[in-house]
C-alpha cells in the first residue's frame, strides 16, 4: 500500500522565488510540533550520519562501534542509539517511521522481586542492590488483553490525539512559525516582508509525506527558509 500523504497549499512569491507560507491543517502543524519531541539519538538516525553537521554524528558512531562489554550492566546502547518518543502522535507516525513508543513495550524483573520492572533486559535489580545482592531483571513481563472497546467519556476532539484542534486553518511560514490563519495575520505577514504586488503570488498545493518529512526535518535544522528549501526545487 503507498505510503500516506497530506496536501498542503502553498502560497509562493514568484519574483523572489520563496513561499510565503503554507495553509496547512492539524496534521501537518502537530507533525512540526512533534519534531520537538525527538531525541537527537533519533534525529541523526533519521538523517543518517554524513547529513549531519558538527561532531554530535560522531558521538554515535562511536558508540556504534563500542563494545557492550563496555557499557554498565543495567544499560544498552539501542536505548540511546534508538530511542523512543514517549509523547504520542497518534495520526504522525507515517511521516516518521519507526519513532513511536511502542504500544506495549517489553518489560523485566527480578524473580526476587517482581513488584519491579524495568524496559531494560538484564538491568540490575535495584532492591537486590540496596540488600548488596547481584540479581537482573531478565523475566519477561506478559502482557494480558484489554478490552478495547470499553466506552468512555472522551471527547471526539481528544480522541482525535496529537497536539492541536482540528477545524482551524494554520499559517506556517517558511521559517516555520506556526499561528492560527486569519487575514489580519496573511496581511500583516505581506507588510512585514513587503509584498505590495499581489500578482507576484501564486497558489500551489503539494504533497507531504516520509520523504518531504526527512527533508522538513534536516531543512528545520539548517534553514530559516525550511518550506522554500524543501518544496521549490519540486515545482521549478
Amino acid at each position: 500500500m503507498a505510503a500516506s500523504k497530506i496536501n498542503l497549499k502553498l502560497l509562493i512569491d514568484s519574483k523572489h522565488n520563496r513561499v510565503v507560507f503554507a495553509e496547512a491543517g492539524k496534521d501537518f502543524v502537530d507533525f512540526l510540533l512533534s519534531l520537538l519531541a525527538l531525541p537527537v539519538g533519533t534525529v541523526i538516525r533519521l538523517l543518517t550520519k554524513s547529513t549531519m553537521i558538527g561532531s554530535i554524528a560522531n558521538i554515535y558512531g562511536s558508540l556504534e562501534k563500542l563494545d557492550e562489554s563496555y557499557m554498565q550492566p543495567n544499560q544498552n546502547k539501542d536505548s540511546i542509539l534508538k530511542p523512543t518518543i514517549t509523547t504520542q502522535v497518534t495520526n504522525q507516525n507515517f511521516l516518521l517511521p519507526d519513532t513511536k513508543k511502542p504500544e506495549n513495550p517489553n518489560l523485566y524483573y527480578c524473580s526476587s522481586h517482581p513488584g519491579y520492572v524495568s524496559d531494560i533486559h538484564n538491568s540490575v535489580c535495584s532492591h537486590c542492590r540496596s540488600q548488596c545482592y547481584t540479581r537482573y531483571m531478565n523475566q519477561k513481563v506478559e502482557f494480558v488483553g484489554t478490552n478495547v472497546s470499553a466506552s468512555t467519556d472522551t471527547s471526539a476532539s481528544d480522541q482525535a490525539g496529537g497536539y492541536v484542534k482540528g477545524l482551524v486553518t494554520y499559517m506556517v511560514t517558511d521559517d516555520l512559525s506556526v499561528s492560527p490563519m486569519s487575514m489580519v495575520s496573511v496581511v500583516g505577514l505581506l507588510n512585514k516582508i513587503e509584498i505590495k504586488d499581489f500578482s507576484v503570488l501564486e497558489e500551489k498545493v503539494v504533497e507531504f509525506g516520509i520523504d518531504e518529512g526527512l527533508e522538513l526535518l534536516k531543512a528545520s535544522l539548517l534553514s530559516k527558509n525550511a518550506l522554500t528549501a524543501v518544496f521549490l526545487p519540486k515545482l521549478n
